[in-house]
């Protein structure tokens, strides 16, 4: 494991689902990091990056909240995002839309900030559970994760790691998309639970608390007994401060 005594100065960008359905994740990440020697704040006037208003066409509307991330983000050496969707909008879109593009080229999601920024794949983390991992659309296309947290995956001590048949199809999700186009979403999760199912893994994990929301509601309505586990949670997990799940 890599220690950082002096590691720089970063912010937590939530995310809306993190913030207001998984605060664990929010708090997973801040442990993680500071655990590894960064300084993390959660600034409070933080809101949403503007997606979901970007992706159905209201341009104008997603345009004042890219300007405020721009200036709540401006006096820091980097932003995590838990979530390639996000980390993706601020990146990809925001400069765009009119923003100050500093904050948004210092903007990571997670995995990438733990190996480009950090330079760390081995966390210190432990977690005895056979999992699979789900590579979400934005971080996998429109960030180009790669294999980054399969890396950190790989490190994490007691961690059986299983290969996820048909990784890099898309769970059916894609936020309104699930809503606008129902009937197709069902069917794209139904083949995604069934390559989940296939892996005999105890934990489903992945980058978006937005993919393992759908993804996990289909799950336990098959009364799987697969648990959706954000990549955070299962790097911030020790021998000494073990992960505790919560409902998902």
């Amino acid at each position: 494991m890599v220690e950082r005594k002096t590691g720089p100065r970063i912010a937590l960008f939530a995310t809306c689902l993190t913030d207001t359905f998984y605060p664990a994740t929010g708090r997973a990440v801040v442990r993680l990091l500071e655990r590894l020697g960064c300084s993390v704040d959660f600034p409070l006037g933080q809101t949403c990056c503007g997606q979901m208003h970007y992706n159905t066409g209201y341009a104008d509307a997603a345009r004042p909240l890219a300007r405020d991330y721009a200036r709540l983000f401006a006096g820091y050496d980097a932003v995590v995002l838990p979530s390639g969707s996000c980390a993706g909008m601020v990146r990809d879109a925001h400069p765009g839309l009119g923003a100050d593009p500093g904050p948004a080229g210092r903007s990571y999601e997670l995995s990438e900030l733990l190996v480009d920024v950090l330079g760390v794949t081995d966390v210190g983390a432990y977690f005895p559970h056979r999992v699979t991992y789900h590579p979400t659309c934005h971080s996998l296309r429109m960030l180009g994760v790669g294999d980054k947290p399969l890396r950190l995956l790989r490190e994490v001590r007691g961690l059986d790691l299983v290969e996820l048949p048909g990784e890099e199809t898309c769970c059916g999700f894609g936020g309104t998309f699930a809503v606008k186009n129902a009937e197709t979403s069902t069917a794209m999760l139904a083949d995604k639970m069934r390559g989940v199912l296939d892996t005999g893994a105890e934990v489903l994990t992945a980058g978006d608390n937005s993919c393992l929301m759908h993804i996990g509601g289909g799950l336990s309505r098959l009364r799987a007994g697969v648990r959706p586990v954000h990549l955070a949670e299962i790097l911030a997990s020790t021998k000494e401060e073990p992960w505790a799940p919560e409902t998902r």
